[in-house]
């Protein structure tokens, strides 16, 4: 069992002993230190608090605690239920909330929950300000009210419909286009919010024919919930049978996409980002941003469109202060996160799908046929388990003397540029481990530079 605090909220297992695992007392300490930072930083008028969640089995239990305890700490609570993450961050900003809590522990599966927490504009707080809510906690500096100060509770349900009109106003989706395409599309859902808001948005696209797979909001994840190539095998089949013309898959909180092609094959969840940027650029000119873990492809499509790419810290609240500082008019992350500032600043898989559509339809080419547009670069993820003595950081700082000759970034651990390929060393947060993700030109060439930077560094401890 475990429990996992950072600056972007907390997640841990249900069940267990306080203090090791997400308890209920662990949810009112955590929600009680974010609402008490709120009420003592929040410059909104509107001292409420949105909450919105996924559909795993702990939601419904977890919701009441925090509706609960933010209502002791006198704040209003408006309660959008069964909700994405883009949803919820997007109520905050509709509704001029103070902040928002989403109740969701993304792709991990259904013994995780998690409290993400929003500041005001319906974006993830910054390390500062999650610093200063885990502080709160570890102090126990929160005071409830009196009975007559107590909060009150909205609850809405319109949300969803709220967000796919936000979808379909964004001048770059063409419901036209897409209506007289005629597309099959086939959904995974993973038994999440996505199956009540993918097939709504569909039809609102004018998609007819839906093949729906794990749609029913049960919690129950029929298969792990990341959307990679390894737990995607049902969707794949259905596709391969040529029933569908592209599949969508989503984790639960629906923040992320990966597509499959029509013969089965994965479009790769790296490539989710880079073909909806070579459309928004293709239509409106400007910078992108990714993480430096995510592929250089998008660099590639950027320059090609004469726009500048950067690369941002991972993490998102990072990927999207950068966003801002250089104006890019999209960005994300190469997990299949995209980010649309002509729609909010988070990542948002209903945008993901309404762009990507009006891309297909437009081009009029089978999805492979697009994915080979783009340059076909492999990451190969790798991780050395260290002990806790070992200092990591004293490790990154020789790598980054022994590759010095290179193009080398050290804003968030270190990657090494070579003219052709990179490799990108991270220490984790949580565990004694270094990330390596090493990305070229084909799966040996980059499995052969990783197996390469682990020799280096086994070297060196």
């Amino acid at each position: 069992m475990t429990l996992i605090k950072s600056i972007s909220g907390i997640r841990g297992t249900i069940g267990g002993e306080v203090g090791n695992c997400l308890t209920p007392l662990d949810i009112v300490k955590f929600t009680a230190a974010y609402g008490s930072w709120i009420k003592k930083n929040s410059k909104a008028e509107k001292k409420a608090i949105v909450v919105g969640r996924d559909a795993r089995i702990s939601g419904e239990m977890v919701d009441q605690i925090v509706t609960g305890t933010l209502v002791g700490l006198g704040l209003d609570v408006i309660n959008i239920g069964l909700a994405s993450t883009p949803t919820t961050e997007i109520a905050v900003a509709k509704e001029g909330a103070a902040g928002g809590l989403i109740l969701t522990a993304s792709h991990n599966p259904k013994q995780w929950n998690a409290l993400k927490l929003l500041n005001s504009r319906g974006e993830f707080l910054n390390d500062k300000e999650g610093k200063e809510v885990l502080a709160m906690a570890e102090r126990e500096e929160f005071s409830f009210v009196e009975v007559d100060e107590l909060g009150k509770v909205l609850r809405r349900d319109d949300y969803n419909k709220i967000h796919i009109n936000e979808v379909l106003g964004l001048k770059l989706v063409d419901v036209e286009a897409i209506r007289k395409a005629d597309f099959t599309v086939a959904i995974d859902c993973v038994n999440s919010v996505g199956g009540m808001v993918l097939p709504e948005l569909l039809e609102a696209l004018g998609v007819k024919n839906v093949i729906k797979l794990n749609c029913e909001p049960t919690g129950h994840f029929a298969h792990n919930p990341e959307p990679l190539p390894e737990h995607l095998t049902e969707i794949s089949d259905a596709l391969k049978s040529g029933k569908a013309d592209v599949g969508f898959v989503v984790d639960p909180d629906v923040d992320r996409l990966a597509m499959v092609c029509e013969d089965g094959s994965m479009f790769g969840e790296e490539y989710t980002l880079v073909s909806v940027a070579d459309y928004v650029l293709s239509n409106t000119k400007g910078n992108t941003v990714s993480n430096l873990s995510s592929t250089r492809a998008l660099r590639d499509v950027t320059n090609s469109h004469g726009g500048q790419y950067t690369a941002a810290a991972v993490g998102e609240v990072n990927v999207v202060t950068k966003m801002k500082e250089v104006n890019a008019v999209i960005g994300g992350e190469g997990n299949g996160g995209v980010i649309y500032p002509e729609s909010h600043y988070g990542r948002d898989a209903l945008v993901g799908i309404g762009l990507f559509l009006s891309m297909l339809a437009k081009e009029g080419k089978k999805v492979s046929e697009l994915r080979k547009k783009y340059p076909a670069y492999y990451i190969s993820k790798n991780k050395i388990q260290l002990t806790p003595e070992i200092d990591v950081d004293a490790i990154l700082a020789k790598m980054k003397d022994m590759y010095k000759n290179e193009e080398v970034n050290d804003i968030d651990g270190v990657k090494i540029d070579f003219p052709d390929k990179w490799v990108h060393l991270r220490k984790s947060n949580t565990e004694p481990i270094i990330r390596i993700y090493a990305e070229a030109v084909g799966k040996d060439e980059a499995d052969a530079l990783a197996e390469k930077i682990i020799s280096d560094i086994k070297s060196l401890i």
